[in-house]
């Protein structure tokens, strides 16, 4: 199972270098030529893109580091700490440019009364909400490999 999912993890990796050189930047730089009236939305939404991209190209690495040491059975080690608070760092970072993106977006939406809707802004809280949830679900699943690494230290100290 490692090596087909390190497959698709490499394929996903060469995805989002597509995504973050060729068609982020020329969809965007496309979408402000149609539109320059736009283009104090669709800037900073390029910026939070290209940081998404970057935070998920991180998750891919943090994730093939991991497995590679499933497979050499060591994942229950300190050394995939490392690894983990990566991924958690990575999530936490790009939770916090959706914040950012989000307040931004909500003040436009607020400022601007041709653009006034409620339900805007209540979907990026929403979206918000639950990047936050997936943030604290990835600590508690930290919490529990490293709850696992020491009973398996005890174990082995115990053998």
């Amino acid at each position: 199972m490692v090596p087909s999912l390190k497959v698709l993890l490499a394929l996903a990796f060469a995805f989002l270098l597509v995504l973050q050189f060729l068609s982020l930047p020329g969809d965007i730089a496309d979408d402000v030529r149609r539109a320059p009236e736009a283009a104090h939305v669709l800037w900073p939404l390029l910026v939070a893109e290209e940081l998404w991209v970057l935070c998920f190209q991180a998750v891919i690495v943090c994730t093939w580091r991991l497995l590679t040491m499933v497979k050499a059975d060591r994942i229950f080690s300190e050394a995939a700490f490392r690894w983990v608070n990566g991924i958690v760092a990575a999530f936490a970072v790009a939770w916090l440019a959706l914040a950012a993106l989000a307040a931004y977006l909500t003040a436009i939406i607020y400022f601007t009364p041709e653009l006034r809707d409620p339900g805007t802004p209540l979907a990026l809280f929403g979206v918000v909400l639950l990047g936050a949830v997936f943030v604290l679900v990835m600590l508690v699943l930290r919490a529990l490999l490293r709850q696992a690494t020491a009973l398996r230290s005890d174990l082995e100290a115990v053998i």
